[in-house]
Formats: structure tokens, sequence, C-alpha cells
């Protein structure tokens, strides 16, 4: 995610997201209010209650949530009669985060301590049964590493010419789901050592509907387009081909009955609830140029960084909005079959 307050950076480009968090907070509330324990939380009186947000990027909608987290537990000890515990919250993402534009946007007069917590969710990050909520939001689509095979010329996974499983042999779309299946659980085992006894766990995660069959046709087409374009300025000479053969988005969108068999398969955690996330930005944000166009800039301006460097940038953006403004498919939001899948997970307390 692009750092810092500048015209192209996420927090200045995170709309979507935004409606996602918002309509997410509901759920959440709800479950809040429904299962979390607090009896069984067995806080001491002077214990501080723990929670993360794992994947908080820099933008403002990390403390949307995470004020709804704090809000709707804050509620449910008071509907007890009981006094409110201290907060104290550990926003977590990459080492590579802008945490100092984190940190400078705190919010005045939060209810909470905060902390930075730099490091990969796909390992431990906190002491043994310490975490009383986690939380995280649109993260877990990206995978810890590039499946190996989609680079390996001699291999039938090589996805020469593509920048992701979008169009491409069945054999990369295979090599994405199985990352992203060791991803998750290693994520789950990791979060399942770090939660209290009967802590909860809600998870934020874009993906597509559950289908029969042929599921890589319907992923986001926003990666198969900016794909043709990084070609196009390959056969211009602008980069080269090769650069672009050895460039794949390590992104993958999951489905509700995949989802759900990996987390049942993990053991670590019972399915308190599964819902369909209802993003009310989505016919702000999918059907104007210009918003479309900083939306995936913001997301992955870092990453074409690293492998084209800065000074394509532009004009590979510039491409990407003529394309999207020539095609009649692309900025109907009808078009766009990208779900959100929200997860509330309980510990499993013989884990």
């Amino acid at each position: 995610m692009n750092g810092a307050n500048g015209p192209h950076s996420y927090s200045k480009n995170s709309i979507y997201q935004r409606g996602i968090t918002e309509a997410a907070n509901i759920i959440i509330n709800e479950e809040i209010t429904k299962k979390l324990d607090i009896q069984k939380l067995s806080l001491a009186a002077s214990e501080q209650l723990r929670i993360a947000d794992l994947g908080c990027s820099c933008g403002p909608n990390t403390f949307i949530a995470i004020q709804n987290i704090v809000d709707g537990i804050e509620s449910k000890f008071q509907s007890h009669g009981l006094v409110s515990p201290e907060f104290h919250v550990f926003f977590n993402d990459q080492v590579f985060n802008d945490f100092n534009s984190l940190f400078a946007s705190l919010p005045v007069g939060r209810k909470y301590y905060a902390a930075g917590v730099p490091g990969s969710f796909y390992d431990r990050l906190f002491p043994k049964t310490s975490m009383h909520f986690i939380f995280s939001s649109c993260s877990l689509c990206i995978l810890s590493e590039l499946p190996k095979g989609v680079i390996d010329k001699t291999g039938p996974a090589w996805n020469k010419g593509r920048i992701h499983y979008k169009g491409a042999p069945k054999e990369v779309f295979e090599a994405y789901s199985d990352q992203f299946a060791m991803d998750m659980d290693s994520f789950l085992k990791a979060r399942v050592k770090e939660l209290v006894p009967d802590g909860l766990m809600a998870v934020v995660i874009p993906g597509v509907p559950d289908i029969a069959s042929d599921l890589q046709d319907i992923v986001p087409s926003e990666l198969q387009l900016l794909g043709s374009c990084l070609m196009d300025m390959a056969k211009m000479g602008i980069v080269s081909e090769a650069n672009v053969d050895a460039f794949n988005v390590p992104f993958y969108y999951t489905f509700p009955k995949e989802l759900r068999q990996i987390i049942e398969g993990n053991g670590c955690f019972s399915i308190e609830r599964i819902d369909i996330v209802n993003n009310p930005k989505h016919h702000i944000v999918m059907p104007d140029l210009k918003q479309r166009v900083q939306y995936i800039r913001a997301i992955l301006e870092m990453l074409m960084l690293e492998r084209f460097g800065a000074e394509i940038i532009d004009q590979l953006f510039e491409i990407y909005a003529r394309k999207l403004s020539e095609s009649s498919i692309f900025l109907n939001p009808e078009n766009y079959q990208q779900i959100v899948i929200l997860f509330v997970l309980r510990k499993n307390n013989e884990h």
C-alpha cells in the first residue's frame, strides 16, 4: 500500500475499503454483543483488554474499525453492570508499512493505548494467551509469498505474459490456491496460541462467490487489465517482457466454501458466523474512472516500483485509465463480481 498522505496514497484512496469497514462494523458489533463472554475472559482487576488489528495499513479505516470494537466491548461490560477495562490496541503490518503516518493520525480522545507491531501475521506476533480480540480486514488475500511455480519457466504453472491467475492455465490458479491454504493454516495456528480461552477473531476478506467450476473467470478483472497494459509497454520497449513474466501479484481471492473448509480442517477455531458484507461504497467507487484508477494504484504501486522502477508508473496508469474508459464492462459496478466475506471465529480451548 502507498504510505504517507499524497495524492496516490492509500489513506486518500481507500473509500472502497472504508465502505467495507463500515458495513462489517455492524456485524462485528452484533457478534460482540451476542458472543463475547466477558465472564470467561477472567480479566484481573488491573488487566488491560488487548485487541489487535492485523494488516492495519496506514489509512484511517483501521481507527474506524478499532473504535467500533472498543465501543462494542465497553457496552458489553456496561450492560452487565461492570466497569469497563482499559484497552490496549496493537496495530500490525509489515515492516515497510508507513507506521509514522499511522501514528501521526491517531484519533484525539481515543479510548485506548496504542502500539505498533511490525511483522508478518503469518507468523507469531504476540505472547501466548495474551490477546482478547483479533481483527483483520482486507489483508488475508495477500499471500505470504508468490507460489514458486508461477515463475518457473520449466514448470506447468509458469505464468508467462500475465501478472495473475485470471485467464491463466488451471495449474497457475491451483498454485495460488495451494499457497493461500498453507498461509491460512499458518495464520490460524499462530492466532490460536495468542488468543485467550474463548477469545474472538473477526476476519474480513475479499473473495468471490461459491461456484461449481472455472473460478478464475470471475475474479476481479483489474489485474488482468493491468497485466495487458504492462505487456503493451513491453511491446513498446518501455519494460522488458522478461520482467513482466517474472512479476506476479500475490493476491488470492478465496470463496466462502473454500475458506470454511480450511478453517474446519485446521481445527483451531469454531465458526460463530459467516456473512457476506454489502459494501455501500461499491456503486460510488467502481463506476468513477478517477477513483477506480487511484484505488488500484494505491494498492499496487509499491509492488510495481520494486519490479519496474518509478519512471514507468505514471505512464502505466495512464494506459490503464485509457483502457478502463474505453471499456463498457469494467466501469459497470454490476460486472464487478468480487464479494467480501466476514468470518467470526472463537478459539477452541483444547488448543
